[in-house]
This record gives structure tokens, sequence and C-alpha cells, in this order.
């Protein structure tokens, strides 16, 4: 369903409003869910990259996906990577 409303969102709003970051971030989610690591990690990037852009960096959506990502590398055993996620 997440892929289906980003289809939609894209269309209709752009890709950058900050409701395409959170379906981005959903999307990345199920892949996260199923193991998928690097496709998580595709659109947990799009997803900071929006908000980033949209929102500002201190903006605690921003914090979120810096931490989406860091618990991507830390699944895959990235312990620096994650960490350096982490701490942003």
């Amino acid at each position: 369903q997440y892929q289906k409303g980003l289809e939609i969102w894209l269309q209709v709003h752009g890709s950058e409003h900050h409701y395409v970051a959170s379906l981005y971030a959903g999307v990345g989610g199920v892949y996260n869910a199923q193991g998928k690591y690097e496709e998580a990690l595709v659109q947990y990037q799009k997803s900071l990259e929006i908000k980033l852009w949209v929102l500002g960096s201190e903006h605690p959506h921003v914090a979120r996906a810096y931490n989406n990502i860091g618990t991507v590398y830390q699944k895959q055993g990235k312990y620096e990577e994650a960490l350096l996620q982490h701490q942003k």
C-alpha cells in the first residue's frame, strides 16, 4: 500500500513534499522488516534527503530518518556506520 500511495503523491505533489518523505520511510520500513537492508537504505536515504530539504537539519523527523538508517546498519553488523548515523 505504501508503494501505491507513494506513486499517487509523487504524481500530485512532486518529490519535495514532507508526506512523500514519510511514504519513502514506510517503504523502507517494510524492506527493513523483510531483511532487505540495501533496499531499505535506499528508501530511508530518499526520505532523509527530502526531510533535510523541506524541514531542515534540526527537525525531529530528520533525527528519526538518521535513526532508521542507523538501525539498518546495526542489523547488517556495520556498527561504526550505525553509530555515526545515531549520533547525527
